[in-house]
């Protein structure tokens, strides 16, 4: 196996022969990872610093993330950024946030550009800051027509919100003669959240211990599989995502069904 994404040669019976690694098998690369990046505070804390200091290192963990999943050829990948319950933190600390998320989207807006790569985002995106909402639009303008990577961002995003909307819709489409209650399906309720523009996640990743979906893509993860580490997001970098897709690799998915053993 090709050394470009930092895994040891294969050894025998597929098991890579570092013990940090395994043999990541290119024939089942999930094509949707999404990701809740949790632990920033707790990594700064745990180093005596401001809690920012660990959204700061976050958002480099973030972009280390997004170019590994280019290389080994992931399609759609879903960031927990910034979650509706998330406004209830202290004041100092959104405004710090929001301002370095829109530094770090200046800086590498180029590189987005020019690698294929399509930004999109989920959630109310009116919540946020006019100068994000605007560079956000632009960015997302610009990235269009790229296909390599969609790389979505959940902002003031809560999907038990989005399933409201989502059935807000359907009902008014309802009453206005436009759908008929046969025709409500789970395809037709699926078009009408926000993320109807993508598969749903076949691998959902959690950092920091924490094992629980927090409100992210609740209706979208029902045969998902999870992966949870104990490493803070921060930390969560190539090696830490390469292993977490080594191990779903060797998952065997049934959605259900009964597979009959070799």
């Amino acid at each position: 196996m090709n050394n470009d994404l930092g895994l040891e040669q294969q050894g025998q019976n597929g098991i890579a022969e570092s013990p940090s690694f395994y043999f990541l098998d290119r024939r089942n690369i999930p094509e949707h990872v999404a990701i809740i990046m949790d632990g920033n505070g707790r990594w700064a804390e745990k180093r005596s610093l401001p809690r920012i200091e660990g959204h700061k290192e976050g958002l480099n963990a973030a972009k280390e993330v997004v170019q590994t999943a280019l290389e080994v050829g992931i399609h759609y990948l879903t960031l927990y950024v910034f979650s509706i319950d998330n406004w209830k933190r202290p004041y100092y600390e959104i405004k710090a946030l929001m301002e370095m998320f829109e530094d770090f989207l200046s800086k590498n807006e180029k590189e987005l550009v020019e690698r294929g790569i399509k930004l999109l985002t989920i959630g109310r995106r009116s919540d946020l800051p006019r100068g994000l909402q605007k560079q956000l639009l632009s960015i997302c303008k610009k990235t269009e027509s790229n296909f390599k990577l969609i790389l979505t961002l959940a902002l003031s995003y809560g999907s038990r919100l989005d399933i409201i909307n989502g059935v807000k819709e359907i009902v008014k489409k309802a009453l206005l003669g436009q759908i008929k209650i046969s025709d409500i399906d789970e395809k037709l309720f699926k078009s009408h959240l926000s993320t109807s523009f993508s598969p749903d996640p076949d691998l959902l990743i959690r950092t920091s211990g924490e094992m629980r979906l927090s409100n992210f893509l609740l209706w979208e993860s029902s045969y998902t599989e999870f992966y949870f580490t104990n490493t803070y997001w921060p930390d969560f970098r190539k090696k830490e995502f390469l292993e977490a897709l080594c191990n779903f690799s060797k998952r065997q998915r049934r959605f259900g069904q009964i597979f009959a053993k070799n």
